[in-house]
């Protein structure tokens, strides 16, 4: 998915991150598991010309391995040494935790390799929870592998910059808003601290853990597999990594699906606007069909929209009591918890009801709506799904924008989303980070054959028209268009599902351009 990423800096950022919320419960994408955005993207990726790509293969012959383990079920796990740094392979290393859920050995193809999104994501779910994630057409035809990509889970590099304790203060209390320049200089000290946090808790792997390194350790897992050409499945985030892969090793690709897909060669400032805007389309069909639907918890006598917007005036003044002695829940709460939800029209009812006793001063259920999109445990524990995705992106971003750089971008932002994000500063979290080192490469797929590209109607994280620019930045992308509320299509239709499988399976690219209904 591409997830967004919350208020280290007042604005929200969106990424990618896994975010389709088809598959049912191990996913990783929604918050609980699917591919997630709560706040809107700053996610950088190199321009033409900004770059030279760095070299796709290690510069000696490596001898990968993976040393199984089975767990039962035609599940595997097992643990992968590769390179800290592909341009010193015989340096330092770290090793990558792998799953795999192996096919029926008499219709095996091959082996398909699978990303959640992100970036952040743990994608070892995938492998682990395959059956949960697709369907038999794929299961018992592919050795379905996920694993967890450096930075994240369990892998080596990964990310922890702050403690569980500490999540609250970093990235749901800070105030959106700020009315002079005390709460502004809070808002960069938290982000300037989170930065110095990380790079002293990771350490030298910070530099190391970008999309194109990632797409470097999918060439390894091939060789480990002993196989030419692997499949791809990518989810949101998990697309842009399939199309720096199919970039970097296009002759490795048998087959490859970029669904959710973003565009994959926009700079910070359009990358954030296309998620802006998406996020705002989103929440504005939400609100008329609640206007229009006297059953809906928001009704507010068919004005859903004005009783938004003073909502949100009235949270950004006062911001309501939390339960159980949490934090206040203030406007950045709340957007946080609407952005969650308009990942997938499955979330509105729940939506409708957090907005409706939010208006009677019972804030718990946007409360709730934020804590499923930071992977917040019953017992107060977090995943470290947001630090990987704030380090990530700043190890693919060339740019180190100064806090006043960061709040002028922000000024030419703010119009596109006037009704979610009516006042931000800058995303200040990359501007304390160290310099990238190794950016992400400009994506072309020059040799990797037809790959499919899959965008919905109305998603929010990812929104149609940035699928389409990943398809046309490839030099054979076959878009597939899914009419769709959510995040992400497969499993949407049997439309996607049988257009993805004969592909996958036979190898039928679909035309340029189809639409499941």
């Amino acid at each position: 998915m591409r997830w967004t990423s919350a208020l280290l800096t007042g604005a929200l950022v969106i990424t990618s991150c896994t975010g389709s919320d088809t598959p049912p419960a191990p996913k990783t994408r929604e918050i609980n598991a699917i591919p997630t955005s709560t706040t809107v993207p700053m996610f950088t990726t190199a321009q033409p010309g900004d770059t030279l790509a760095p070299p796709a293969i290690p510069l000696e012959p490596l001898d990968y391995e993976i040393e199984w383990t089975e767990l039962g079920g035609n599940v595997d796990e097992g643990r992968l040494t590769v390179p800290l740094d592909y341009a010193n392979p015989q340096g330092e290393t770290i090793e990558l935790y792998v799953t795999r859920h192996r096919a029926d050995p008499d219709g095996r193809i091959g082996s398909l390799l699978v990303n959640n999104g992100g970036p952040g994501s743990p994608a070892s779910t995938m492998g682990l929870n395959a059956t949960s994630w697709f369907l038999p057409a794929i299961t018992e035809r592919f050795d379905v592998v996920g694993w967890d990509p450096r930075g994240t889970g369990v892998s080596g590099g990964a990310v922890d910059c702050i403690d569980d304790a500490e999540y609250d203060e970093f990235f749901a209390t800070g105030d959106i808003t700020p009315d002079d320049s005390s709460e502004k200089a809070d808002l960069v000290r938290l982000a300037e601290e989170f930065a110095m946090r990380c790079e002293e808790r990771v350490g030298r792997a910070l530099q190391y853990i970008g999309t194109n390194n990632s797409a470097r350790d999918m060439d390894a897992i091939r060789q480990a597999l002993g196989e030419g050409q692997v499949s791809y499945f990518g989810f949101s985030y998990g697309s842009e990594l399939g199309a720096v892969w199919a970039t970097l090793f296009p002759t490795t690709v048998r087959a490859a699906v970029f669904d959710g897909a973003a565009d994959p060669n926009a700079d910070s400032t359009e990358s954030t606007l296309q998620q802006w805007i998406g996020f705002e389309n989103a929440l504005n069909t939400f609100l008329a069909e609640c206007s229009a639907t006297a059953s809906c918890a928001f009704h507010n006598g068919g004005d859903a929209e004005s009783a938004f917007d003073a909502l949100f005036v009235q949270l950004d003044k006062s911001p309501l009591p939390g339960p159980g002695g949490r934090a206040d829940i203030n406007l950045g709460v709340a957007v946080t918890g609407v952005v969650r939800a308009m990942y997938s029209d499955r979330f509105w009812p729940e939506l409708e009801r957090s907005l409706n006793n939010a208006q009677s001063g019972d804030g718990a259920g946007l409360l709730a709506l934020q804590d499923g999109y930071y992977q917040r445990g019953a017992d107060g524990t977090y995943s470290n799904l947001l630090e990987s995705f704030q380090a990530i992106s700043c190890a693919d971003d060339p740019e180190r924008l100064t806090v006043e750089e960061a709040d002028q971008q922000a000024e030419v932002l703010i119009g596109a989303a006037p009704r979610l994000f009516p006042y931000s500063t800058g995303s200040y979290t990359c501007s304390f980070f160290p310099a990238a080192i190794d950016p992400r490469v400009d994506v072309t797929g020059v040799g990797a054959g037809p790959i499919v590209v899959v965008g919905t109607t109305g998603d929010p994280s990812t929104p149609l028209d940035s699928s389409r620019r990943m398809a046309a930045a490839l030099e054979d992308g076959r878009l597939v268009v899914v009419e769709a509320n959510q995040h992400t299509g497969y499993r949407v239709n049997s439309c996607i599902e049988d257009t993805i499988h004969s592909y996958l399976i036979q190898l039928e690219a679909p035309d340029t351009e189809t639409v499941c209904g």
